[in-house]
């Protein structure tokens, strides 16, 4: 054996050989030729450490991603995965095996098999699916505020308002509440809400309500109301004891960053605030990846970008690892990408300037090594092969490895409407969140409120055209002399007068011009 090519396998087979439970994503390449009696295996146990699949379009990450989600749900972890192209519906249905598939297993020593996993559609929208909801309460005025991107004067109001409908029994469950209320305390109850809370600038409350409509545009309504979605269950397995795969249908929002960032960040609160801590385990409680990454952070705001990094950093302790998968690392925050423990790197293309500084910055993310120019291979990765580096049980990180991936057990493209449908006609959350729900709460109460208060007003108007008038005595008019004294130059030409008058006064006591304006007297 060569003797670059022995100490190459060592390294690897230290590297990747923990010992406690792993999963196996592929083996190694060395000068071009794959090594199958050294696999590279992850421990269960650092997948909540976060992690990184990158590279550009069509050199395999959706499949990465597809192998990962598999062999997680085998280890009997449940997966949640943002559908955003469409195309990861296929893991619902076994693949179907061919000549190159089954080569490949051959090269990589790992036997290639079909298999359909357990899955679960969920939607945001229109899509088909179990309807994710959280109401407005369940933000609260710090969170809420950030998703719609104001400024402090403006979340100081929020905050009141919050505060006003929790003193007022107005429960805060979809946009329509909130609008409702930012009405009502800009006309009928301004009065009463600033003297209670203090004063509420009308233009803040103009840029508030802006900002909502934005959000409502971008697809709000569906998002926020009842019944709101608990985070249990998307921790559940199925009869075989694997984890079920819980896809979002995110394929009709695409265009809607504001709506994708403000259901991530709802998403992950709440599974950070429900979930007990869970110290270090031997597998995480739930795996997430967020397919198309670039989409949560390109229209984040700053105050967004804080909360999110913040929930990353904690959110491991609750067992729960985050995936992103997107083109290049430079599309994640630094402070963001600085948490990934686990970085997959797929082929990037170099066919402009701007591209390679890209993949110089890119190669920069990894560590270095021995047996790779690193900005060299980044380009000549094949579909399907990746650089990988990861945590070792200890959290140390391993040595970087070229790898060619195992194909997915599942079907490798999306499934038929009529395979959806069948998959949909299965749910059991469907029964539990599609039921409309829309019970009385602060737009309903504030509309009751009003509308009694204009009714007792048109009873009192009609009671008192009952009442007897009063008599009202008449004035004397007032003579031509009379008005003509009370006239605009009448008053003028009296000040006048008043003014000479004084001016000779003062004349005759002596005081001078210079005296009088330095007393300021005039």
């Amino acid at each position: 054996m060569n003797k670059n090519k022995a100490a190459f396998s060592e390294l690897i087979e230290k590297g990747y050989q923990p010992k406690g439970e792993f999963i196996t994503l592929g083996a190694p390449i060395f000068e071009n030729e794959v090594l199958p009696e050294v696999l590279i295996k992850l421990a269960l146990k650092t997948l909540n450490r976060h992690g990184l699949i990158a590279g550009a379009t069509g050199t395999g990450k959706t499949k990465t991603l597809q192998v990962l989600a598999e062999s997680l749900s085998e280890k009997g972890i449940p997966v949640l995965l943002m559908d955003i192209k469409g195309d990861l519906s296929g893991l619902g249905a076994a693949g179907q095996s061919s000549t190159v598939l089954e080569e490949r297993a051959q090269k990589l020593g790992i036997p290639f098999k079909t298999k359909a996993f357990p899955i679960e559609f969920l939607s945001l929208s229109n899509e088909k699916g179990a309807k994710l909801r959280a109401t407005v309460s369940e933000f609260g005025p710090v969170l809420f505020s950030k998703i719609l991107g104001i400024n402090d004067t403006q979340s100081s109001i929020v905050t009141i308002l919050f505060k006003y409908c929790d003193d007022h029994a107005l429960p805060l469950l979809d946009l329509k509440d909130f609008k409702k209320v930012l009405q009502f305390v800009s006309e009928e109850g301004r009065a009463a809400i600033e003297k209670e809370y203090g004063k509420i600038s009308t233009a803040s409350t103009g840029t508030i309500l802006r900002k909502v409509i934005e959000l409502e545009q971008q697809g709000g309504e569906h998002f926020f109301g009842e019944y709101s979605f608990e985070t249990e269950d998307l921790i559940r397995k199925d009869g075989n004891g694997n984890g079920i795969l819980s896809i979002i249908r995110l394929t009709d929002i695409q265009d809607k960053p504001m709506l994708f960032s403000t259901f991530m960040l709802c998403l992950l609160a709440e599974i950070y605030n429900t979930f007990p801590e869970q110290g270090d385990q031997d597998k995480p409680k739930l795996v997430i990846f967020i397919d198309e990454a670039h989409l949560l952070f390109e229209e984040a705001s700053k105050a967004l970008l804080d909360q999110l990094e913040s929930i990353i950093k904690l959110i491991r302790s609750k067992g729960v690892g985050i995936f992103f998968c997107t083109q290049t690392p430079t599309d994640i925050p630094t402070d963001i990408l600085g948490q990934l423990g686990l970085k997959i790197q797929h082929a990037l293309r170099a066919f402009t300037a701007k591209d390679r500084k890209s993949i110089k910055l890119t190669a920069e993310n990894y560590p270095l090594s021995d047996f790779y120019e690193t900005e060299e291979l980044i380009t000549a990765l094949g579909i399907g092969e990746a650089l990988i580096t990861s945590l070792d049980e200890q959290g140390a990180p391993t040595p970087l490895a070229a790898i060619r991936m195992k194909a997915p057990a599942s079907r490798m493209n999306i499934l038929e409407t009529a395979e959806i449908d069948a998959i949909i006609s299965r749910s059991k959350l469907i029964p539990k969140y599609n039921q409309v729900i829309d019970r009385e709460s602060a737009y309903e109460i504030l509309c009751d409120r009003l509308e009694n208060k204009e009714s007792k007003q048109d009873v009192t108007k009609e009671e008192q055209e009952k009442l007897p008038r009063k008599t009202v005595t008449s004035k004397p008019e007032k003579s031509t002399l009379e008005q003509a004294m009370e006239s605009p130059v009448a008053r003028e030409v009296t000040r006048t007068v008043a003014r000479e008058l004084t001016r000779g006064l003062l004349g005759v006591l002596g005081i001078s011009t210079s005296e009088k304006r330095s007393k300021s007297w005039f």
